[in-house]
This record gives C-alpha cells, structure tokens and sequence, in this order.
C-alpha cells in the first residue's frame, strides 16, 4: 500500500472518491447559509374608499428555523438589515422560528426571535406561529409566545385581523398543529376593512379561502429545500402534494405566494432551492 501512495497516479484515484462527496456537503451547506434572494411581486387588491390610493410595499419573512450549523443570530442579524434595507412599509413573519437539532446550536424561543427587534417598517411588524413553534418541543404556550413578541414590539396574531393603513391583516393560527378559524378570521377583517391579506405559516389554508379578491402569504414548503434537475422539487409536507410547493398561484379571483423561507429543517442543506425573502407591492384596483 505504501508502495502505490507513492505513485501520484494511485494517490488522487484513493484521494478523489473521498474529496467529491466532502465538497458535494460542503456546497449544500453553504447553499443553506446564503443570504436569502429577493423575489418581488405585484398584486392589485380592493383598497377601501377611506384609503389613500398609494401602493404599499409588504416584506414577507418565514421559517427562519434558527439553528446551526447553517443559522445563527450573525447570520440573522445580516438577513434583518438586508430586509431593512428594502424599507418596506409592512414586514410580516411567517413562523417556525424554532430549529431541528441538527448537529449545531439550538436557540429558545426568546432567542429565536431576538434578531427581529431590529426590523423597522412604518406600519409594523406582524406575525403568526408556524408548527415548530406550536409543538411541545418549543417548551411554551401561546400565551408566552405572546409576552415573547409583544418584548420585542411584534404584534403576533393567532385567528385575529388587524388594520394597517390601507390593508387588514389576518393572522391564523398554524393548520399543521390546530384548526384555525379561518371563517371568524375573516369575518374579523371584512369588519374592519381594507385590502385582505391572509398570514398563515402554509399553503394548506389556502383552499379553504373563499374565491374573492385576497393574498394569502405563507411559507412551511421550504420550497422543497431540495429540488432536482429535471425532477424539481418531489417532496413538501403539504396534504397537497407540491401542488403548492413554491413561488406564485392565483385560482379564480385569490392569489398567494408561497416563499422558500430563509432556514432549513431537518438537515442543513438547499440545492436549487435558495432561502429567499419576499417584498410584495400591493396596488389598489
């Protein structure tokens, strides 16, 4: 054996088997550390005749899963000043801020959520809870998820609406994890008015919305994490399928946007599925 390591010839035939599926790792890793794409869209909704007929910008941040080794609060603290950076007058998060153990650090629920204090938005910061945060593993209820978000000025919304300049918002509970009363919801923001905005953690709700003039934001799918040439993405954890696995839909007058999150979940690699962020433009008709 000796004798061939000598040769170089022998030396790179052992040495490449080990080095291409390290740097395969490796390039799946740093996939997953990126900062995150903007995607941007346009979505023209029914403003309310008391608004100002101006077009608002609406960022959407989800599943920042926080947790290393691909995450962490520098790596947050970055992707916070970038979406700041945008200067959009909304920003929304879309849950499961809680991470997988996945060989790094793990954060609190406190913790987890602490980079978001730094957004700055005119109209706020809103959120929902996504199934990582709404399981027993989070090691909180509601109620202090609530405390939590309220600390750090963040309005969280479980079945509940809001009114934020010409928008209402409403925010539902996780599906994965509870029924969200999506009927009251929207009753609830039908009450108060403005061009409807639907938060909720996945695309799962989004059959149950009524065919009218709406955007559902959402996030869970992780745009696959993993997609394949060729293949594409074959796998979210949706009841549909990857019906909704990824970017834009419209079916009959609603329409929503489906973002491939900024963490990962259950292993800390993306391939041909960046982490992204998105900053909607909502026009009134």
């Amino acid at each position: 054996m000796t004798h061939l390591l000598r040769r170089p010839g022998c030396f790179w035939a052992l040495l490449i088997p080990v080095l291409l599926p390290l740097g395969f790792a490796l390039w799946l890793l740093n996939n997953a550390r990126a900062i995150p794409v903007v995607r941007r869209a346009e979505i023209t909704l029914p403003y309310p005749a008391d608004a100002e007929r101006r077009s608002v910008t609406v960022a959407l941040i989800t599943d920042s899963h926080l947790s290393g080794p691909d995450n962490n609060p520098e790596r947050m603290g970055r992707i916070v000043q970038q979406v700041n950076g945008l200067k959009p007058d909304l920003i929304l998060l879309g849950g499961d801020y809680i991470g997988d153990s996945k060989g790094g650090a793990t954060y609190g629920p406190a913790a987890s959520i602490a980079p978001f204090a730094a957004l700055r938005a005119p109209m706020g910061v809103l959120a929902v809870l996504g199934n990582h945060d709404a399981r027993r593993h989070a090691r909180i209820g509601r109620k202090q998820w609530r405390q939590l978000f309220d600390r750090i000025g963040i309005q969280l919304l479980m079945d509940q609406a809001v009114r934020r300049g010409p928008l209402v918002i409403g925010g539902l509970r996780d599906i994965y994890t509870g029924r969200p009363d999506i009927p009251g919801t929207l009753q609830a923001m039908q009450a108060l008015g403005g061009a409807p905005i639907v938060l909720s953690h996945g695309p799962d709700v989004f059959p149950a919305l009524p065919d009218r003039p709406l955007l559902a934001l959402v996030g869970h799918t992780h745009c696959g994490q993993v997609a394949f040439p060729f293949a594409g993405i074959v796998y979210v954890p949706s009841r549909y399928g990857t019906r909704y696995a990824c970017g834009t839909f419209r079916e009959g007058a609603k329409s929503m946007i489906v973002s491939a999150g900024i963490g990962t979940s259950g292993l800390p690699i993306r391939m041909l599925s960046p982490p992204d962020v998105w900053l909607v433009t909502i026009r009134p008709e």
